[in-house]
């Protein structure tokens, strides 16, 4: 898709401060336990050569999202204009097959709805001529949003790092930076 969009995470920045999920929370008016965006905190390796890196992660509007080929009511979907995946609530019955086939986890039930919600890329946010708020509110840069193949252009195609399902799954539209 030539309008595809898509997330930058530079991993080698990342604090771990979690001002993007706390973010996406509050714009989202989100409960204890239902997050669009989180930030997992991984280690590996051993004395004397350890690492830890923290990886924020949300919805990566797949090129082939197994949250839209598993939803019997295709209330899931991949808009046509920027592939951004999101929820028609008018068709939603909050089966949450999509939570379960989606490796990355995006799909959250909203029990007070009963239907599923997502990151939408703030999409009311980027109609005005914002980015999403996790950009924005990250203190380090180390999210950027937009055409996924500038993205690739300007920091190359990588979207696997330990910690995350292989890209070959779902082809993300997601570009992981692994130096500072």
């Amino acid at each position: 898709m030539e309008k595809q969009v898509g997330f930058y995470i530079n991993v080698a920045t990342c604090i771990g401060c979690k001002t993007c999920v706390v973010s996406c929370k509050d714009k989202n008016d989100l409960e204890v336990g239902r997050n669009f965006r989180r930030v997992y905190d991984l280690e590996a390796g051993s004395f004397p050569n350890p690492q830890r890196w923290h990886l924020s992660i949300a919805c990566n509007h797949c090129d082939n999202p197994q949250c839209v080929s598993h939803c019997p009511t295709t209330a899931m979907h991949k808009r046509a204009e920027d592939g951004v995946v999101l929820v028609d609530h008018d068709k939603c019955v909050g089966c949450r097959y999509c939570t379960w086939a989606c490796p990355y986890e995006a799909p959250q039930y909203d029990a007070a709805l009963g239907m599923m919600t997502k990151c939408d890329t703030c999409i009311d946010l980027r109609a005005a001529g914002g980015n999403p708020v996790c950009v924005d509110s990250c203190p380090m840069r180390a999210i950027e949003f937009g055409l996924i193949s500038d993205l690739r252009k300007k920091y190359g195609s990588n979207a696997d790092i330990a910690g995350l399902p292989s890209s070959s799954i779902t082809s993300p539209n997601l570009v992981v930076g692994l130096k500072g």
